[in-house]
């Protein structure tokens, strides 16, 4: 009995933003049901499928209901407002507008269910130049400052984060948003629309440093200058590693660790303002004598000094890690099928009501005659829906 254990999602969201949100909320208890089209959204057919479902729909949207359905069909239309009037939470991540010519805005469904949590994700809000706009996630880190932080530090070359980034803070910000609304829901008998655009969550989530010269108008300081403290990246003689000293006692633990206690009292950086405003010159410093050591005697060293240091895994590495394994933040599930899936866990712990991965990433339509069937359609309409392709089913 996860903590949403209860609630009822209709998630109409494809590609990532909307689509992780909605598994997460599945891995909290509530049961999803996914609405696509009778050719399933787009992530389905974007990588090769192992057992019917690729492993980037997989992660996306474990834990769901599949419902396929023709929208622009008058039945089909008729299916998603019955369904409506029974959920919880509504959730489309259209362009502004598609929604409402679609026949399913806010009002409409509000009037069928006044309950209703309504959720609508957008790529930059419903204003401005961009409003209409496709969108995908090298659009939002271009727009939102996401290329400047990632800019090569010696040319100043924009880069981009090689992960699709914006749509999962978007995720990740909009699953929090939801849990606050059922939360107003239930204090104060509100129920509402969120309205959340990628990009103002790119730039929430990237302002408390990555801002920081731009917050006071009276002090302003070009934020690119304020980025050369990151990148701690380290050649050891075997292998990369990474390690910073902020405080005091991590700078002499630091120092120890190297064998250079002569640089604890070096006045370059003897303060923590010291050694930012001497960043680079310490970094230069600090890499040349770790290249000195192996990667697994230098790192111990730090470790027994107090100093935060790890060796730099690639992505192979993180199932056999002892603090990941340790963790257990890599779940190793066998399901029929599919063999063994192996999935991260679910951050939250929640110590009386656990999330957990519920069930797999549905099929196409793999649901369909369940949900009908639950909503009083008998056998002989389904399979009529089913001939005139109003549904599909897998």
């Amino acid at each position: 009995m996860g903590p949403l254990t209860g609630l009822k999602v209709l998630d109409l969201t494809g590609m990532v933003s909307g689509p992780v949100a909605a598994m997460m909320l599945a891995d909290q208890g509530a049961e999803v049901i996914k609405v696509e089209p009778v050719n399933g959204e787009l992530v389905r057919h974007m990588a090769a499928p192992h057992n019917g479902v690729n492993p980037v729909f997989f992660s996306c949207n474990r834990g769901k209901k599949s419902i396929a359905l023709d929208l622009k069909s008058e039945e089909g239309k008729k299916i998603l407002l019955k369904l409506a009037s029974e959920a919880d939470i509504f959730m489309q991540n259209f362009r502004p507008g598609a929604i409402e010519r679609m026949g399913f805005g806010e009002d409409v469904i509000r009037k069928l269910n006044e309950k209703i949590i309504y959720v609508s994700i957008s790529g930059f809000g419903n204003r401005g130049p961009y409003a209409n706009s496709r969108v995908y996630d090298p659009v939002i880190q271009a727009l939102s400052g996401a290329t400047d932080i990632q800019a090569d530090r010696e040319t100043g070359k924009p880069k981009m984060f090689r992960i699709i980034i914006a749509d999962k803070v978007t995720a990740l910000t909009t699953a929090q948003a939801i849990s606050s609304a059922l939360y107003a829901r239930e204090k104060h008998g509100t129920a509402q629309h969120i309205e959340l655009s990628m990009l103002d969550c790119m730039i929430s989530f990237f302002w408390p440093e990555g801002m920081a010269g731009i917050v006071y108008a009276e002090n302003e300081i070009d934020v690119r200058k304020l980025q050369g403290s990151q990148d701690l990246i380290y050649q050891a003689e075997d292998k990369y590693i990474t390690a910073g000293a902020v405080s005091d006692a991590e700078w002499k633990g630091m120092c120890k660790a190297l064998k250079r206690e002569d640089l604890i009292d070096d006045e370059r950086f003897a303060t923590p303002a010291g050694r930012v405003a001497n960043a680079q010159i310490r970094k230069e410093i600090t890499g040349e004598e770790i290249s000195k050591w192996k990667s697994s005697e230098i790192l111990k060293r730090l470790q027994e000094e107090g100093v935060p240091s790890a060796p730099l895994l690639d992505r192979m590495e993180l199932l056999d890690n002892d603090q990941i394994l340790a963790n257990e933040s890599i779940l190793r599930v066998n399901i029929d099928g599919f063999g063994e899936v192996r999935q991260a866990r679910p951050a939250a712990r929640f110590s009386k009501t656990p999330s957990e991965l519920s069930r797999p990433a549905p099929k196409l339509g793999e649901h369909s005659f369940e949900i009908l069937s639950s909503l009083g359609f008998d056998d002989a309409i389904i399979e009529n829906f089913i001939k005139k392709k109003v549904v599909a089913t897998s």
